[in-house]
């Protein structure tokens, strides 16, 4: 008789001493990935916020610079030489020795230039005339003995709570 071999149960090596690690691994790579994302969503809002001040500056500025020419053709249309003080936006020569207009809180002659619109913003620049004298050479070095008035222009520009201001000067020359 011939003998009949029972089948053994197969024996697959290292079965018994696996431990999951897989698992772990793409427990490990999922936790990477996600900090990854996280990361470049992080940059993405950083660089967001960043074009929306340069947004917000370019405008304030565009706005300040606006201020200025409105300010320079109202002293050529009216050449203004004030006495003393400040009555809407037009001040006398500032005193050496007192706080400059422009950072005296206090000062509240400022004038309103035509407003400035991009999109949903609108900003209403202001804006101050000093007048220097008119004791400055029209064309300094020149041989015609003529004089001049020359006026410091400051002008101001916010795009609103929390957004860019800006603030401009110029001198300012007319006969």
């Amino acid at each position: 008789m011939r003998q009949v071999l029972q089948p053994r149960a197969s024996f697959r090596p290292g079965r018994r001493r696996q431990q999951g690690i897989a698992l772990v691994i793409a427990l490990v790579l999922l936790v990477i990935m996600s900090l990854v994302g996280l990361n470049g969503l992080r940059s993405v809002t950083l660089e967001e916020r960043m074009t929306a001040h340069t947004y917000d500056r370019s405008l304030s500025f565009q706005a300040a610079e606006a201020a200025l020419r409105d300010a320079e053709a109202f002293v050529e249309a009216n050449k203004p030489s004030p006495a003393s003080g400040c009555n809407n936006g037009i001040c006398a020569a500032p005193v050496p020795t007192a706080t400059p207009r422009w950072l005296d809180a206090s000062f509240n002659s400022w004038r309103s230039a035509g407003a400035v619109a991009s999109g949903s913003v609108t900003i209403t620049p202001q804006y101050f005339v000093e007048y220097l004298g008119n004791t400055f050479e029209c064309f300094p070095g020149s041989s015609v003995l003529m004089t001049c008035r020359r006026y410091r222009i400051t002008a101001r520009s916010n795009a609103g709570a929390d957004r860019a201001a800006v603030m401009l000067q110029s001198i300012y020359a007319t006969d």
